[in-house]
């Protein structure tokens, strides 16, 4: 399941997938939205570990990399 490690934000599942094409806009699939996922080594309680971390959070410099 994706999810940051930090600010722990998940899959969003509101929402519809309609065709491009657009001619049948009855015929509607539900989609997902996944976070923005990087995997990054950070030092943690003085080791050094993997997280998956939202970009978000990488921006923001909530961690600090090692």
């Amino acid at each position: 399941m994706a999810k940051c490690d930090l600010c722990g934000k998940t899959v969003s599942t509101t929402g519809n997938r309609i065709s491009i094409a657009r001619s049948h806009v009855s015929r509607r699939a539900h989609r997902t939205w996944k976070p923005n996922l990087r995997t990054v080594r950070v030092q943690a309680n003085g080791e050094n570990k993997k997280m998956h971390v939202c970009s978000k959070c990488l921006r923001s410099a909530k961690l600090k990399n090692a």
